[in-house]
């Protein structure tokens, strides 16, 4: 009986670790930001991460010399709270522009609005939150998963800080979607369910998608030369 209980909580563990680990948005986190998301489809990009996309042939074959960047918004609205302050709100958005206009910016002029032969990038952040981690591979002994419980309903264990995104590219002259991109990341964790999240934990993140996004747009001109 012992043996089977333990199998169990082994089981409960590990489904728990799945779970936390997978970072691909489901379609009930989808915000409605985009305007059709039964076109999204698994694609790697140029870091090697899995993620939720479509590409029109147009993106690759249009002569884009210029791209304007709209700020980025909440979608939907968000409220601060105690552990996410209109502060971290800001930041996150501040350094998400940031970050998109440095890495687009090597790819094509930034243009101070739509117009013809501009590719207009319209970003979104979806949510904002933070989540108990999962048990790591060592918590998953019998033994030590009564200490895990205990941890997390005292509220110690460490935090995941998580951000996800949407983000239209559209064509400046017709507003045409030539491209979609939905997807999520974990920042920096947390120690605990008091401390503050702030921006400094999805910096990395943030970093990553533009990165992603400008290398991606680069890779789709290029095959259109071939």
């Amino acid at each position: 009986m012992k043996n089977s209980h333990s199998l169990a909580l082994v089981f409960a563990a590990s489904l728990s670790l799945t779970a936390c680990s997978n970072k691909k948005v489901a379609p009930d986190m989808y915000s409605g930001f985009l305007n059709d998301y039964s076109t999204l489809k698994e694609q790697q990009t140029p870091s090697g991460q899995t993620i939720l996309s479509w590409t029109s042939p147009a993106l690759a074959t249009s002569r884009y010399t210029q791209v304007y960047l709209t700020p980025s918004q909440f979608y939907p609205q968000v409220q601060p709270t105690g552990r996410i302050p209109q502060s971290t709100l800001s930041g996150v958005t501040r350094y998400y522009d940031a970050a998109l206009r440095q890495e687009l910016g090597k790819t094509l002029p930034l243009a101070s609005g739509p117009g013809p032969n501009t590719l207009v990038v319209r970003p979104a952040i979806t949510q904002v939150a933070t989540s108990t981690q999962g048990l790591r591979y060592y918590e998953w002994l019998p033994i030590t998963l009564v200490a895990a419980g205990v941890s997390t309903a005292a509220g110690i264990r460490d935090q995941d800080s998580e951000v996800a995104t949407e983000v239209s590219l559209e064509d400046g002259s017709t507003g045409e979607v030539v491209a979609k991109v939905v997807r999520k990341g974990t920042g920096v964790p947390l120690e605990n369910d008091k401390q503050v999240m702030t921006a400094d934990n999805v910096k990395g993140v943030l970093d990553g998608w533009a990165t992603d996004l400008s290398q991606s747009y680069v890779v789709a001109r290029k095959a259109s030369l071939r």
